[in-house]
């Protein structure tokens, strides 16, 4: 076939080559009826994969005009210009369509291989099991009678579990709240999702961290949000760089995760927390506080969020028990203005009725049982043992090849590269080796990082998985 792909158009080449074939059949090229040449062949003659091809006869399968059939190949469709050939819907282009953009496919790869029990997994977000509080969970099923309402739940959720949240915050997180100022959510980021969706608009300009977690999430492109960085460094953000944002683009809202931050691990410092909150209150921004990670300081000792020290009603506060208990609850909350939460309960009500009971139940025995306090100090001291295994592993496996910022609390360890490397080839050996972590620039907009979390894996895997990213990097780098 005489035919080359324009590389530069934006259009995929599996379109490129359905668009070519269409034109072939309709110029009378191939007629009706007539054999096209195989999967194989084809792919060949154009120099692209199989699975290029195998796209392209979909999406002409799709439009009615080839006819698909294992065994015998693809062919033009006998009735192509009549009217009984029934057409199936393009659900290639029905998915490439929706407004929810994927996340980034190498993120969507990474999150596959972390299934794999051969795999061990620096990458996930989120506690080991040995870190879950099981124990509790199970003799509270066991033990306590069940007697809470089984219909639909307020849309600002249990207000039981709200009462409760409202003491755990004052004693915890020195936050003054009442019930009516707190929705429940199912985990942080349905609280993000409902934030956007509700209470900006596309055109809209935010400022998030850079590097942060926040920059890995679709959501923020899907709304049609503009998106400006704020670089950070061993103290957070530089608030001088929120205000000049401001003066700027009039960005809207900012998002950050200031306590032992995704992934940097770091603390955002007492005296840039005030200066924030003063160019907030000064310029009207509301500030989203992220904060999943502040109960797991290494040193015990309390930390300052923005919100307790928020004299103007400038932060939307946002937290969970994912990260302190298990993800698999799903239960998170925020803690705003009653008008915004209002808000937020409305849209929420508009997607799950309200949250599910059992969770907010357990959750709520949680917050109020002696255990909780028992529970943080001995996962505080599991984790700074973890972080203490895999700095250890770094200095004997990569003395030279990386540097790092020591975290002071939460799961995530930051690691520079200190020569340059592909991230596409370091990633494809590490899942050779039995090892998956995340790539900087999944992160952040700079690349030669790599971000471990150590909260993840058992104490007994954690330099074994070391071991395994240190051979993978030194073929990468060769």
């Amino acid at each position: 076939m005489n035919w080359q792909s324009d590389r530069h158009d934006v259009k995929p080449i599996y379109k490129q080559i359905a668009s070519h074939l269409e034109n072939q059949i309709a110029c009378g090229e191939f007629p009706s009826g007539s054999k096209l040449p195989s999967e194989r062949e084809l792919a060949k003659q154009l120099q692209v994969n199989r699975s290029t091809i195998v796209a392209a006869y979909e999406e002409l399968q799709a439009l009615g005009l080839v006819e698909r059939k294992h065994g015998s190949g693809t062919k033009v469709s006998s009735d192509i210009w009549g009217i009984s050939y029934k057409r199936i819907p393009n659900w290639r282009h029905i998915v490439e369509q929706g407004s929810l953009l994927p996340n980034v496919p190498l993120f969507r790869q990474i999150q596959q291989e972390t299934h794999h029990s051969q795999i061990i997994d620096l990458a996930s977000g989120e506690l080991s099991p040995d870190l879950f509080p099981s124990h509790f969970f199970q003799e509270l099923m066991a033990t306590k009678p069940f007697t809470w309402h089984l219909g639909y739940e307020k849309p600002q959720g249990n207000i039981t579990l709200r009462e409760t949240i409202c003491t755990h915050v004052k004693k915890k997180k020195q936050i003054e709240v009442t019930p009516a100022s707190i929705l429940i959510t199912s985990g942080a980021q349905q609280a993000l999702h409902l934030v956007i969706q509700c209470l900006l608009r596309a055109g809209d300009a935010i400022a998030i961290e850079d590097p942060s977690y926040f920059y890995s999430l679709p959501l923020f492109q899907s709304a049609g949000l503009r998106i400006f960085l704020l670089p950070t460094d061993q103290d957070g953000i530089n608030p001088d760089d929120v205000e000049r944002l401001y003066k700027k683009h009039r960005i809207k809202m900012i998002f950050v995760n200031p306590h032992f931050q995704n992934p940097t691990g770091t603390l955002l410092s007492m005296e840039r927390k005030l200066h924030l909150l003063e160019i907030s209150a000064k310029y009207g921004i509301p500030i989203v506080e992220d904060d999943p990670y502040s109960l797991t300081s290494f040193s015990g000792e309390p930390v300052m969020t923005l919100k307790s020290m928020d004299q103007h009603g400038t932060v939307l506060y946002v937290s969970s028990l994912t990260k302190l208990a298990a993800s698999g609850l799903r239960i998170g909350w925020v803690i705003g203005p009653q008008t915004v939460i209002e808000r937020l309960a409305d849209a929420k009500q508009q997607v799950d009725f309200g949250h599910s009971i059992f969770p907010e139940w357990i959750s709520h025995h949680f917050l109020s049982s002696e255990i909780f306090d028992t529970h943080i100090d001995d996962m505080r001291a599991k984790l700074l043992q973890k972080s203490n295994i895999i700095m250890q592993a770094l200095q004997n496996k990569l003395t030279d090849k990386v540097s790092y910022l020591v975290p002071q609390g939460g799961i995530h360890l930051w690691c520079k590269l200190n020569q340059p490397v592909n991230e596409s080839a370091l990633i494809k050996e590490a899942i050779l080796h039995g090892v998956v972590f995340v790539p900087g620039s999944v992160l952040g907009s700079k690349e030669g990082y790599v971000r471990f979390t150590f909260g993840r894996a058992e104490d007994d895997l954690i330099e074994e998985g070391i071991d395994r990213f240190a051979q993978a990097l030194s073929i990468a780098i060769e």
